[in-house]
């Protein structure tokens, strides 16, 4: 425990440059990862995923503000 408070703590990526897994999109959408994997990320309109170059599969990633804009587009 005490290791973790002597640890630095790195101060949030801005929104404009973050890099978003489904995690963070399922905290950011309020919905299980499972949701955001399943059923939201394959939507047609949702955002592409950027794959970083990696040996194996890269998980995907998406841009944080893409997201949120596509997510404010379905405002009723």
């Amino acid at each position: 425990m005490l290791e973790r408070l002597t640890k630095p703590v790195l101060p949030p990526l801005p929104v404009e440059v973050d890099l978003w897994d489904t995690k963070n999109i399922s905290a950011y959408l309020k919905r299980s990862v499972d949701t955001v994997r399943d059923d939201i990320v394959c939507l047609p309109s949702f955002p592409r995923p950027i794959r970083l170059p990696t040996p194996g599969r890269a998980q995907a990633l998406y841009k944080a503000r893409e997201v949120i804009k596509w997510a404010e587009s379905h405002v009723a």
